[in-house]
C-alpha cells in the first residue's frame, strides 16, 4: 500500500506492506483521513509517535473494514467505520483498535465522519473530564475556529457554560458566534484578557496556544480558575507570575490526547458514539471546512499552518492509496 511518511521535514510517499490486524484490531480501508496540528509537528520532527506506534502521519480515519483480529465482536467486514489512531492514517490501510472503532451512520460520509473523531474526543476529555466543567461556568477558547475548537465552543453551550473565545479574522469571529460563542476575540486588534476580564473572567481557558498567552490567561483566569493548556503555537516557555497564582488559587494543566492509554480513549470514543454522534445536525453542527486530495497533501497542512481553516481539514484517500 502507498502511505504518507515525513523524512527531514519532507512530505514522502512510500509503498509498504499491508498491516495485520492483532486481537482486538481492525483492519480499515481508509476512505478519509483528517488534518491536524499535530501531523504538522510530526511532519517537522517536533512531534514523534508514541513508542511501538505507527510512523505513518495521521490520526484519524474513515473507511471499511476489510479483516479484523481475534476477540473482534462488534464490526463485520463490510462495515463503514471511523476513529482515533495514534498514527497511521495517512494510507490506503489502517489498524484501528475496536474499542476506539465508531459505526459510521447512513446519515454520514466518510469524509464527514473522518472530521470528528481528534476534535470531538480532544474537546470532551478536556472540558469534561479534565476541566469539569460545569453548567454556568465561563470558558475561554483559545483558536475558536480550529477543529477543536469549533468543537469545544458548542460541547461548552450544551453544558450550559458561558464560551468566549479568541480567532483571529472578523470571518472568524462570525463563525464561533453562529456556533454559540458569547464573546468572540479578534487578538490580532484585541486584548483577548482585558476583553474577557471586563466581561467577568472565566473559570477554565482551553490553550492551544501556549507560552505567549501564559500571562494573559493568568490575568483573566477567576480565582479558582483552571488552565489547560493542549498546544503550544505560542511557544513552549512563557514567565508564570506565581504571585497571582497563589493568590487567585489558579491551576495550570498540560493535556495530550495521543500518548493516553488505550482504556482513557476507549472512554472518550464511546462518548463521541453515544453523547456525540445521535445528536449531530441537531444540538451539534459539523464544521467539515476543506477536503484535499492525497496529492495536495501538502497543500492541505500548509493551507492549516496558515490558520485558514473555519473547523476541520480532510484529506482524501481512498482507492488511489490501495
Amino acid at each position: 500500500m502507498l502511505a504518507i511518511t515525513a523524512l527531514n521535514n519532507q512530505l514522502q510517499l512510500i509503498n509498504l506492506p499491508i498491516p495485520q490486524p492483532a486481537a482486538g484490531q481492525l483492519l480499515v480501508k481508509v476512505a478519509a483521513a483528517g488534518v491536524n496540528r499535530a501531523d504538522l509537528m510530526q511532519a517537522q520532527g517536533k512531534y514523534p509517535p508514541p513508542p511501538g506506534e505507527s510512523a505513518i502521519l495521521g490520526l484519524e480515519i474513515a473507511g471499511e473494514v476489510v479483516a479484523f483480529g481475534q476477540g473482534v465482536t462488534d464490526f463485520k467486514v463490510g462495515d463503514k467505520v471511523f476513529g482515533l489512531v495514534a498514527g497511521g492514517a495517512y494510507a490506503g490501510y489502517c489498524l484501528l483498535e475496536q474499542s476506539l472503532s465508531v459505526l459510521q451512520p447512513n446519515t454520514l460520509g466518510a469524509i464527514a465522519a473522518a472530521s470528528l473523531p481528534e476534535a470531538w474526543m480532544t474537546a470532551w476529555f478536556n472540558l469534561i473530564e479534565i476541566g469539569k466543567l460545569q453548567a454556568g461556568q465561563r470558558v475561554l477558547i483559545h483558536a475558536g475556529a480550529s477543529g477543536v475548537g469549533a468543537a469545544a465552543i458548542q460541547l461548552a453551550k450544551s453544558l450550559g457554560a458561558w464560551v468566549s473565545v479568541t480567532c483571529g479574522s472578523p470571518q472568524k469571529q462570525a463563525f464561533c458566534r453562529s456556533l454559540g460563542a458569547d464573546l468572540a476575540i479578534n487578538y490580532r486588534e484585541q486584548d483577548f484578557a482585558a476583553e474577557i476580564k471586563a466581561a467577568g473572567g472565566v473559570d477554565l481557558i482551553l490553550d492551544s496556544v501556549g507560552g505567549a498567552y501564559l500571562a494573559g490567561n493568568q490575568r483573566c483566569l477567576n480565582s479558582d480558575g483552571l488552565m489547560i493548556v493542549i498546544g503550544l503555537l505560542g511557544g513552549v516557555e512563557a514567565q508564570l507570575n506565581l504571585g497571582l497564582l497563589l493568590v487567585k488559587r489558579q491551576r495550570i494543566a498540560g493535556s495530550t490526547l495521543r500518548s493516553q492509554p488505550l482504556v482513557v480513549k476507549a472512554r472518550l470514543a464511546q462518548a463521541l458514539r453515544e453523547q456525540i454522534v445521535p445528536h449531530l445536525g441537531q444540538q451539534f453542527q459539523l464544521t467539515l471546512d476543506r477536503t484535499f486530495a492525497l496529492n495536495e497533501v501538502a497543500a492541505a497542512h500548509d493551507y492549516l499552518a496558515q490558520n485558514r481553516n473555519l473547523g476541520k481539514v480532510v484529506l482524501l484517500v481512498g482507492d488511489e492509496m490501495a
